[in-house]
């Protein structure tokens, strides 16, 4: 037995009608308003197009040419000639001030954090790598380790700790997080707390057995024990 089809409600009808009436009658009355929109999203779009093929690739290009050398020059430990450059190629300083919305000039402020690192600048390689916009999950965390490692070349044991649980605690993979988190417990040992230095090595020796750290843990933990102990 087929079922009967209900037929829509006039009132249901009606209503339909009137948001149709509605919407055309709205779209009469902003017509110029709607066009100009539209006019204005395609003259955006295409100005996007041109900025990007006609000025931004040419200067991703000059600039990833000009460090280069820069980069060579990292390498080898030529941590001056790669921060301001030879006179022929520009350094990293330079590609920063000069390409400063290019992809380049981003990775330069990480090469210049580790250059001012390596050469004592401590404060100097804050700045860049904090400057270093990275969503890699092996360089966000170096970039966060690598700050630490600078607050502690300055004595500052809390920002040190600071840095160094965001580098162990962002992207986790096998082989920064145990890193950092010895090195964490590094800096709970300088600051005396010695039973939570000891549990990160524990951590480590659970959660990454096949790390370098790992081999290393249990001395420290059994140094760690002994100190806590001598200091009761």
């Amino acid at each position: 037995m087929s079922k009967k089809k209900k037929d829509t409600p006039p009132e249901q009808l009606e209503s339909v009608e009137n948001v149709l009436t509605r919407t055309e009658q709205f779209i009469e009355n902003n017509q110029k308003i709607i066009t100009s929109v539209v006019l204005a999203i395609v003259v955006l779009v295409g100005a996007y197009l041109l900025f990007n093929r006609y000025y931004m690739k040419p200067m991703e290009d000059e600039a990833r040419s000009q460090m280069f050398r820069a980069e060579q020059y990292f390498a080898r430990d030529s941590f001056r000639l790669a921060l301001n450059g030879d006179g022929n190629y520009l350094g990293f300083t330079n590609i920063i001030e000069e390409y400063g919305i290019t992809k380049s000039a981003n990775l330069a402020h990480y090469y210049a954090g580790i250059s001012h690192l390596k050469m004592g600048n401590y404060d100097q390689a804050i700045e860049h790598l904090e400057e270093f916009d990275v969503n890699d999950q092996i360089i966000k965390p170096e970039k966060y380790g690598a700050i630490g490692n600078a607050y502690l070349e300055k004595g500052n044991n809390e920002e040190a700790l600071d840095y160094y649980e965001k580098a162990m605690n962002t992207e986790e993979n096998a082989f920064t997080t145990p890193l950092y988190m010895s090195k964490a417990a590094f800096v709970y040992e300088q600051m005396g707390q010695y039973q939570k230095a000891i549990e990160l090595y524990r951590d480590i020796q659970q959660k990454y057995p096949n790390s370098a750290q790992s081999q290393t843990a249990g001395k420290n933990i059994a140094r760690l024990k002994a100190m806590a102990k001598a200091n009761e």
